[in-house]
């Protein structure tokens, strides 16, 4: 199956705030499909419909932030609308909002409503992992309790492959677990191990810290089985793959990075 073939636009964060419509354009060239939104870079919804329009690309979701969502939830979902997004999704959780923290209950719940919100308007709501929703709560993974709690028609996956491998879990696998349930699924490689640095990588957490244990590499170029990963989502039923990489490596811009994995999917026949 050859799937369509996003880009997160964190990757090229930088860039995109710059000059958005020539990044997206020189995304279009390289060969994608889609884009992810993470921010709107100072423009308005329908400025960036009629942009991804023009350009021929299709912004098939947006990374919005938890608290914008409960700020003005009908408000926000109506602006990712306009654009055209058929997906926004919860894309990470302050230390506070985590599987272990007193606030965790009430983030299901705030999930399960913005899900509820979402599906009056017919906008799939999505959650993205990291590694730290693979603690035990009980016997089962917190990312497995928030899937079991609030129900798939509320809320579906945005499996990351980097991070469920971080996690302890295989990719491929853990994707097929969710079959019928994860319509985009995040490609992100890395050399190294969990450690320290992690979350320093991904421009999230600052911490300082030493050495290089763990490093994200464009799709292709790290220790992820992408052949298999790709196959899983065949089986799974996955309408997208999306490209991820926060912070680029191996001496590369980010353009350079994504077009690196851009090029590697192809050879795999996406």
């Amino acid at each position: 199956m050859k799937f369509p073939v996003a880009v997160q636009l964190y990757s090229v964060r930088e860039e995109a705030q710059k000059d958005l419509k020539g990044t997206l354009e020189k995304i279009k060239e390289m060969g994608y499909d889609g884009v992810e939104f993470a921010g709107l870079y100072g423009y308005e919804a329908a400025d960036i419909k009629k942009m991804c329009e023009d350009i021929g690309l299709v912004p098939i979701s947006a990374h919005v932030p938890l608290n914008e969502l409960l700020a003005d939830t009908e408000g926000t979902i109506a602006k990712y609308i306009l654009i055209g997004c058929k997906y926004i999704a919860v894309p990470y959780l302050a230390e506070e909002l985590r599987p272990g923290r007193d606030m965790w209950d009430t983030t299901v719940e705030n999930i399960r409503m913005i899900g509820e919100k979402c599906k009056d308007r017919g906008v799939k709501l999505l959650y993205h992992n990291h590694d730290f929703e693979f603690v035990k709560i009980g016997e089962e993974y917190a990312l497995d309790m928030l899937y079991n709690t609030v129900s798939a028609d509320l809320l579906e996956t945005e499996l990351d492959t980097c991070w469920v491998n971080v996690g302890g879990e295989e990719p491929a696998s853990y994707i097929r677990k969710y079959s019928g349930r994860a319509p985009i699924v995040h490609l992100k490689d890395f050399v190294g191990r969990k450690s320290e640095n992690m979350y320093e990588l991904i421009g999230i957490e600052k911490k300082v810290v030493g050495g290089t244990a763990f490093e994200l590499r464009p799709v292709g170029y790290g220790c992820q089985d992408f052949y298999n990963i790709i196959g899983a989502c065949e089986d799974a039923g996955t309408e997208w793959i999306v490209v991820e990489q926060d912070r680029p490596s191996m001496e590369k811009t980010p353009m350079e990075s994504i077009e690196l994995s851009r090029n590697y999917l192809k050879t795999l026949g996406n």
